[in-house]
């Protein structure tokens, strides 16, 4: 029996036009929102393709400053953030990026404390800058976090002494405690309130994601990458970490050294 394959409701020209009115009718709508809380348009763009890779070839073309979407796609045009997208635009964008989590939580995140993670390396500094900047503008205020790494990074596989491997211990914690006021000092020059700092030990992004819970953060901000310091506090692998595991928001911020390697 031959079988035959209707061209009705469901033939793909019919879905595809479908989709493209969906998407302009999202556009509208997130303009008219934009606008409505005294935003600015600069222009629309509807793409087809992998999302991931439309979105990263989209802020390349404009020269975006920063790229912002949410953990995952909802409603009726499926899957077009997810997971897996956000991840993926997180590690190739040439930019910074905030990824949007909502958290359950109805009022504004960013009157809410901020939680700036910051190590040695030139990726922490800019995202200091970004967190003052922040402060600032919101009146939130800062708490600074430096993760001391596990024995294994501090003493290496060498037998020291308990008393040596404490003298290093102290000499970790002194260094963090002087880089943490330097950027305290940095923050309130630039207009920035620091409520308080932090010095933790243990795996960089669960400490981050610690913290952030239990002071209630709305807001996370983190280098994307760790370059030295006292033990690569922030690398890639704990930005990203940081990102899927954070319950609310997180701002990773990407340095022009950093554009290169697009790592995240």
């Amino acid at each position: 029996m031959a079988r035959v394959q209707g061209h009705g409701a469901g033939a793909p020209g019919d879905i595809r036009e479908r989709a493209e009115d969906e998407a302009r009718t999202r556009l509208e709508e997130e303009g008219e929102k934009i606008r409505g809380l005294g935003g600015k348009i600069a222009k629309v763009h509807a793409r087809a393709g992998n999302p991931d890779a439309e979105i990263v070839a989209v802020a390349e073309k404009i020269d975006a400053g920063l790229v912002v979407l949410g953990s995952r796609g909802l409603g009726p045009v499926r899957r077009v953030v997810m997971g897996s997208v956000s991840a993926s635009v997180l590690h190739h964008s040439h930019g910074s990026v905030l990824i949007v989590r909502d958290g359950g939580k109805e009022d504004d995140h960013l009157s809410d404390p901020v939680l700036l993670a910051v190590d040695g390396s030139r990726e922490a500094e800019v995202a200091t800058e970004a967190a003052a900047t922040i402060s600032s503008a919101t009146a939130s205020g800062l708490h600074v976090v430096f993760v001391l790494p596990t024995a294994e990074y501090l003493y290496g596989y060498h037998f020291y002494t308990g008393e040596i491997q404490q003298s290093i211990r102290e000499q970790a914690e002194e260094e963090a405690r002087r880089l943490l006021t330097e950027r305290a000092e940095q923050i309130e020059a630039h207009g920035g309130k620091v409520e308080d700092t932090h010095v933790v030990s243990g795996r960089p992004d669960a400490q981050i994601v610690k913290l952030g819970e239990e002071l209630r953060v709305g807001l996370t901000v983190v280098g994307s990458r760790g370059l030295g310091g006292v033990g690569r506090a922030l690398m890639g692998s704990v930005s990203g970490s940081v990102v899927r595991h954070a319950n609310g928001p997180v701002f990773v911020v990407r340095s022009e050294e950093g554009e290169e390697s697009g790592e995240a």
